[in-house]
């Protein structure tokens, strides 16, 4: 298995640690005047999410992660587990809820998802950064309401409920950021 020193350290990277995949998501080197050079990381578990931080001194190294990542396609979700498929293979594979977590509020049938890998098992499913929803429940809009006239809860097709501008109804088809969870405009079908 490859490993990875500290001189390869880099945002992005996945290694192995504790027994988990990690994903580093900060690496600082740093030279004291006096003593030994070490790196100051930070790692996300790709299995808990929990993010930690590292110290390894210069030279230690890191075993590399068998961490896939893949476009796939949202079929469908039984209740208890959510099927993927691989657009080129039509191979189907089922994530469970804790791999899907937070993204479940975004996924719509059909839908391009990135899916991480971790020895052929999904660990993570990450939604497109924006898609493209209709709205399902919102207080009705005011005649007057502009962009700039406040807020209001709005649930979307997929269960998500984001803040829109008073002026939104029911039926209309909205284009969000899934990273952020804000609403960005009307999509004009």
């Amino acid at each position: 298995m490859a490993s990875y020193s500290t001189n390869e350290f880099r945002a992005g990277l996945k290694v192995m640690l504790d027994g988990d995949p990690a994903n580093i998501v900060e690496n600082e080197f740093v030279k004291p005047g006096k003593g030994q050079a070490f790196n100051r990381t930070k790692l996300k578990n790709l299995k808990t999410g929990k993010t930690i931080e590292r110290t390894f001194k210069s030279g230690d190294s890191l075993e590399a992660a068998d961490i896939h990542e893949q476009e796939m396609q949202y079929l469908f979700s039984d209740g208890e587990e959510w099927h993927f498929m691989d657009p080129e293979s039509f191979e189907q594979i089922m994530a469970t809820q804790e791999a899907v977590g937070d993204s479940a509020q975004w996924l719509k049938e059909q839908d391009m998802c990135q899916v991480t890998l971790f020895n052929g098992v999904p660990i993570q499913v990450l939604p497109p950064n924006h898609v493209e929803l209709a709205v399902v429940e919102t207080d009705p809009g005011l005649r007057g309401d502009t962009a700039t006239g406040g807020t209001k809860p709005a649930k979307l097709e997929t269960g998500a409920v984001v803040k829109v501008p008073l002026f939104i109804e029911e039926g209309e088809v909205l284009r969000c950021d899934t990273r952020t969870g804000e609403y960005l405009s009307r999509v004009k079908t």
